[in-house]
């Protein structure tokens, strides 16, 4: 297999200040264990640009834009006490957003079989209008939207396995039957959303699916979660595979209270990666959302990349 992998410098120019979860060491500790692999060399590195005004349009407000803009241009500032925008924000955000987009342009030009966007900030909680849940653009829905407008698919589905709910993903697509949203989250925690009633609405009905998850659930109920989610992926036959690839349902999470390791992310990404194969030709990007844990993120991270590289 071919794998593309998405990173830059500019990620960790992105400062949420000294004590916050979401910090520039992530992506110090990714690059870290990923270093330390003997198939590194095998990855394709692409290089990218930012995402363009158009891009962003197709899933925030002009007005949203220029706010996360005009702030970082500013100085800086606080959305609320998790978000955060620094001198440095919006380039990172778009540039993220670029990052997802170029590789689903690898994807769908068939210059990779798969790809992994290592990215900050991340992005599914940002919805529409509204910066939230240390996201500022919703760099996977920005992408499935490139997906659409750019190479014409009908039908994208996104996988989201973070430990909290992919709001933001969820209220952009939610009367939307082109696009499949299916999230995994542990239950009652932030935001506070993602009940399994939450199913669409209007044409979107029955593209939504929400698995909340008791605090202390392992692999073995993500993977029976996973297998439930399989027939409904199957009638929806996407024409692509996005995922959320959060990895703090990690045991070592101190922002959750799960029982995942790095093989159940594993075992995710392989059932995950069977899907592609047999649903769109192998058509898989996995975009970094959560993880606070620099170990459990890391080596959770690899897992991944290595199923995606290897099998």
């Amino acid at each position: 297999m071919n794998t593309a992998y998405f990173t830059h410098p500019l990620f960790k120019a992105h400062d949420n200040g000294p004590h916050h979860p979401e910090r520039a060491a992530r992506m110090d500790a990714i690059a870290a264990a990923l270093n330390a692999q003997p198939w590194r060399e095998q990855l394709q590195y692409p290089e990218f640009t930012p995402a363009n005004q158009a891009a962003l349009l197709r899933c925030h407000p002009a007005e949203h834009i220029a706010l996360i803009r005009t702030l970082a241009a500013r100085g800086g500032g606080m959305i609320d006490g998790d978000t955060h925008v620094s001198p440095a924000s919006y380039d990172a955000a778009t540039l993220a957003a670029g990052a997802a987009m170029a590789a689903v342009d690898t994807v769908l030009r068939r210059e990779c079989d798969n790809a992994f966007v290592a990215a900050r900030p991340p992005g599914h909680h940002a919805e529409a209008n509204r910066a939230m849940g240390f996201c500022l653009f919703n760099t996977i829905a920005i992408a499935a939207r490139h997906a659409q407008s750019e190479h014409g698919l009908q039908r994208v589905a996104i996988l989201d396995w973070d430990v909290h709910h992919g709001n933001g993903t969820q209220a952009i697509f939610y009367d939307d039957p082109t696009v499949f949203f299916a999230s995994t989250h542990e239950a009652g925690i932030y935001p506070g959303t993602g009940r399994a009633s939450e199913r669409g609405s209007g044409a979107g009905i029955g593209t939504t699916f929400n698995f909340p998850l008791p605090a202390g659930s392992d692999g073995a109920v993500y993977a029976e979660v996973w297998n439930r989610l399989e027939p409904e992926l199957n009638a929806f036959a996407p024409e692509l595979i996005l995922v959320s690839a959060g990895f703090d349902a990690h045991s070592r999470d101190p922002l959750a209270h799960m029982e995942l390791q790095s093989q159940d992310f594993a075992h995710l990404a392989r059932q995950t990666k069977r899907w592609a194969e047999n649903l769109c030709d192998g058509r898989l990007v996995c975009v970094l959302e959560g993880g606070y844990d620099l170990e459990g993120l890391s080596s959770s991270l690899v897992a991944v990349l290595e199923v995606l590289l290897n099998g």
